[in-house]
């Protein structure tokens, strides 16, 4: 994590167009967590609306979280925060095994959600390290 890190918003030309990205939108854990958002809601069907409505919300602190990290100035706040959206997605996973213990969701959606959780565990993992070794 550099020091820089926290900045203004800036805008990107790389694809054609101007808009404006934020420093957590180049963090590849944001866009892992984004990814595992738009899978989420396919995971639980109909009917289950606790399980469903848990997920939506533990599945949107991850994303979330790293975004208010990405705010913070302090490595303390930072890696704060990165903790929180970990332990979310941890939140998540344990949602997923209880689907599949149950018999409500089928085992190549749950796999995909699954890595994509590693994923971002891993890499939460790493970025609150350097962050607090920073």
């Amino acid at each position: 994590m550099h020091s820089d890190a926290v900045q203004s918003p800036q805008v990107d030309r790389a694809d054609g167009h101007d808009h404006v990205v934020f420093d957590f939108e180049k963090l590849d854990c944001f866009r892992v967590a984004q990814q595992f958002n738009a899978l989420a809601p396919r995971l639980i069907p109909r009917g289950h609306r606790e399980l469903r409505d848990q997920l939506s919300r533990a599945s949107l602190s991850i994303s979330l979280n790293i975004a208010e990290s990405a705010g913070r100035t302090s490595p303390a706040d930072k890696a704060h925060f990165i903790a929180i959206a970990r332990g979310s997605a941890m939140e998540c996973a344990a949602i997923i095994d209880v689907l599949l213990s149950s018999g409500l969701a089928g085992i190549g959606l749950c796999r995909e959600a699954r890595v994509l959780l590693i994923r971002v565990v891993q890499m939460l993992t790493r970025l609150e390290s350097a962050i607090r070794l920073a």
